[in-house]
């Protein structure tokens, strides 16, 4: 199933606490694909939305019911996003052990959405790719402590957040990625949850 988004929408619903009018500068859509069905052919720079099980998601889906309230609370569905790296299905994403290369046909059993971004370069999406492999190059760790600042920004309701280097959870390595393609988002991608990506691009669930 695919859906296209316009470059300028703003979404309108009651309740969504951020994202709610970003100004995209790149255009992009939107694709399905349920459990035993795999996307074809690609593009480095894509990125692709999903329920992961590991205890970290488990952790961050928890954190993304806290933020999401109202109408915006369909969006904590996703707990888990990866960044395509090459026309076969490679993938680069953060996971409890660090970020780390992989296939998306690890997730065949499972649905996820894929976002494919229209109108970008080469150059903008080998920008992406080449700054999610300096990741695994440098065997940057997961983000615990980005977790963390999350968790407090949330219970006691403050703004100041912290991440840190050489440290990634995983939308916020998709979020740096597409800061590459022009990109702007209302806040730090380093505090960026799945929810926020699903927001931002309006993933809603499978129906």
């Amino acid at each position: 199933m695919r859906s296209d988004s316009r470059a300028d929408y703003t979404p309108d619903i009651k309740g969504d606490r951020r994202h709610s009018s970003m100004q995209h500068r790149i255009r992009f859509h939107i694709e399905e694909f349920g459990p035993g069905k795999s996307i074809q052919n690609p593009e480095p720079g894509d990125f692709v939305l999903t329920r992961g099980h590991e205890w970290t998601s488990v952790m961050i889906r928890v954190g993304e019911r806290l933020r999401y309230r109202g109408g915006g609370r369909k969006f904590a569905y996703w707990n888990h996003a990866a960044l395509f790296t090459d026309e076969n299905g490679g993938i680069i994403e953060a996971l409890g052990s660090g970020v780390k290369a992989g296939n998306i046909s690890k997730y065949a059993p499972i649905d996820y959405h894929a976002v494919q971004l229209d109108g970008v370069s080469d150059e903008d999406r080998q920008h992406e790719v080449a700054f999610a492999k300096d990741c695994v190059a440098k065997h940057d760790k997961y983000g615990y402590l980005t977790i963390l600042s999350i968790a407090l920004s949330l219970l006691f309701g403050g703004r100041l957040g912290f991440g840190v280097d050489g440290q990634e959870i995983c939308s916020g390595l998709v979020g740096r990625g597409l800061e590459r393609t022009g990109e702007i988002f209302e806040e730090d991608p380093w505090h960026m949850m799945p929810a926020d990506l699903a927001q931002a691009y309006q993933v809603e669930p499978p129906k």
